[in-house]
């Protein structure tokens, strides 16, 4: 009986020997972020309408947001292959924190654009992140690494809609946004002081020369392309299977909580003589919204770790085709649904995300030598800004012009395609054959 105890707890020492370091910091600052950021996005987009927005202008923040994003990628990516990845982690994050005060006191949507616009030139360092992320995690030990990172952040984020929930239950939808993005701007603001403790992962950093750093662009354009030479062709085609998914999504990603309000109406009809604030069946749906948000979060615990046990197993590339399959019936399930089908689609499609992207980062890390991490995800994340940038103006224009369902459909039709390109074209190396 003693030797099974101590067996036991040996191998649970091992299976999880990889969480120090920059591994235990990174999460530790993940958790602080995503409770505070899924706070005020539980109802993001009902805040933004009621600041004199509109599905339209939902789109263009993210039309807007995206393109910040996309125009620091490339040099985020040479920066962190450069000058390492610490220096811009440490820095940034605290520009990130204090974009949200934009929010905060935002007198109308406009104020919203504009704090989305400076936190995303902020994630300049993202590829850094992504980059030391990858560096962190042994390659044995990847599919579980990602899915505990997934896991720690669901758990994190799980009392957040509660929380939102209370907020605006209490304080109004206004004033209940207000206080959820000051908490955003604390929290994001203790993280970005624990990831100063955050050791450089890149092996012969250079010190950086901001002269240079300013005239680099081109070159960091150009090497953002090139590297593609570098990296198996199954990773062009795994990112090219996840751009559209990516853009997709974007179209939908702010919709969700709108064509539920209005189109599925989960607190019935809304009032159009009524203020969004005033509207009895908005504030309805506001406290379902909140429930449906805690349902998805709680599902996302319960499906982490098993996700991450499969990814190892079985490899990355099925689990990898089967989240893009489960999608299709979960969107549109949603598109076709009401208030009670919404509590099996939401967690369903949370899934099918949850097993993709630790399915994606893992056969992104077996595949992307660690000297070129950090430009590889620069070129990715640029690209794929781009397309989801449009994705998201797109999204918004056939929401309001043409039909509600049109996004939803679109996103789940994109499945197809990217399901065809990774059976195809997408060779998983062997686990010998993994990078470190």
């Amino acid at each position: 009986m003693i030797k099974y105890k101590m067996g036991l707890k040996e191998k649970i020492k091992e299976e999880f020997s990889f969480f120090k370091g920059n591994y235990l910091i990174l999460i530790i600052s993940w958790i602080l972020m995503d409770f505070a950021s899924e706070l005020p996005g539980t109802y993001y987009p009902d805040y933004v309408i009621q600041l004199g927005g509109s599905p339209t202008v939902l789109g263009l923040i993210t039309f807007a947001s995206f393109l910040a994003l996309a125009a620091v990628q490339f040099p985020g990516g040479y920066f962190a292959d450069k000058y390492g990845r610490r220096m811009l982690i440490s820095t940034l994050t605290f520009g990130v924190a204090l974009s949200f005060v934009f929010y905060a006191v935002a007198p109308s949507w406009h104020f919203v654009l504009i704090g989305a616009v400076i936190a995303n030139l902020c994630l300049l360092y993202q590829p850094a992140l992504n980059a030391m992320m990858a560096d962190s995690v042994p390659r044995e030990k990847r599919g579980m690494g990602f899915a505990i990172l997934n896991l720690i952040m669901s758990v994190s984020t799980t009392p957040a809609p509660a929380v939102a929930l209370v907020l605006v239950a209490n304080f109004g939808s206004l004033m209940g946004m207000r206080i959820a993005y000051t908490i955003v701007t604390v929290f994001y603001l203790a993280a970005a002081i624990v990831r100063l403790k955050l050791k450089e992962s890149l092996e012969n950093a250079e010190k950086l020369n901001v002269k240079e750093a300013l005239r680099s662009y081109p070159t960091a354009l150009k090497e953002g392309i090139s590297v593609w030479k570098k990296v198996p062709k199954s990773m062009l085609f795994l990112f090219l299977s996840e751009l559209i998914i990516r853009s997709s999504s974007a179209m939908t990603q702010t919709l969700f909580l709108v064509y539920a309000f209005n189109v599925i109406q989960i607190g019935g009809p809304p009032n159009p003589e009524l203020s969004p604030a005033l509207d009895p069946a908005l504030q309805l749906a506001r406290i379902r919204w909140g429930y449906v948000m805690i349902t998805l979060f709680i599902c996302m615990i319960i499906f982490a770790f098993p996700s991450g046990k499969l990814l190892d197993k079985v490899g990355r590339k099925k689990p990898l085709v089967l989240s893009n399959i489960l999608s299709i019936p979960a969107v549109l399930l949603f598109v076709f649904g009401n208030y009670y089908t919404i509590f099996i689609t939401m967690p369903l499609i949370g899934f099918s995300m949850l097993l993709g992207f630790s399915a994606y980062q893992s056969l992104f890390a077996d595949l992307v030598p660690q000297a070129q991490r950090g430009k590889i995800t620069g070129s990715m994340n640029f690209f794929s800004y781009i397309c989801m940038a449009l994705g998201g103006a797109i999204g918004g224009v056939l929401y309001d012009n043409v039909a509600p369902q049109i996004p939803f459909i679109l996103m789940a039709a994109s499945a197809i395609p990217s399901t065809f390109i990774v059976l195809r074209y997408v060779h998983e190396p062997k686990p010998e054959e993994r990078q470190v």
